[in-house]
């Protein structure tokens, strides 16, 4: 596909929605920019803002967020807007459910997953305090 969609996608490291994204992508050959939300809290920050919600995977296609969605939900939005050509091809992983807890225990590198608040990002809340201020310019 020589026109291929612009696509920015608001992912946790270790979970299997996010995954699920990213096997639709790869199904169709897709690029596509990775923003993860766990390693870097202003990536969080910044989809919760884009988005009005905190909840991931969140993905903007061609300047289309698409806020909470599993893959299953952005492969049928592209196949909509006339993106991408539905195919009958398997992804290479789930792309409509979280991962089990022995998928996610075997993916996370903290090795702490047997409780449910797992240091990597079992545990999705995350406080961000956002402070705005207006200036007024007179002349």
């Amino acid at each position: 596909m020589s026109d291929q969609p612009k696509i920015v996608c608001y992912l946790k490291t270790y979970c299997g929605w996010s995954e699920g994204v990213r096997a639709v992508l790869r199904k169709y050959n897709l690029e596509w920019e990775e923003k993860d939300i766990i390693k870097n809290p202003a990536m969080r920050m910044e989809m919760e803002l884009k988005s009005g919600q905190p909840l991931s995977p969140c993905v903007e296609v061609n300047g289309k967020m698409l806020a909470d969605v599993s893959g299953e939900e952005v492969e049928s939005y592209m196949v909509e807007q006339g993106l991408i050509t539905h195919s009958e091809e398997a992804p290479d992983a789930p792309i409509d459910s979280s991962c089990s807890p022995e998928q996610h225990e075997a993916q996370c590198p903290c090795r702490s997953c047997r409780s449910r608040r797992c240091r990597q990002g079992g545990d999705s809340r995350l406080t961000i305090t956002v402070r705005t201020w207006t200036a007024n310019f007179s002349s």
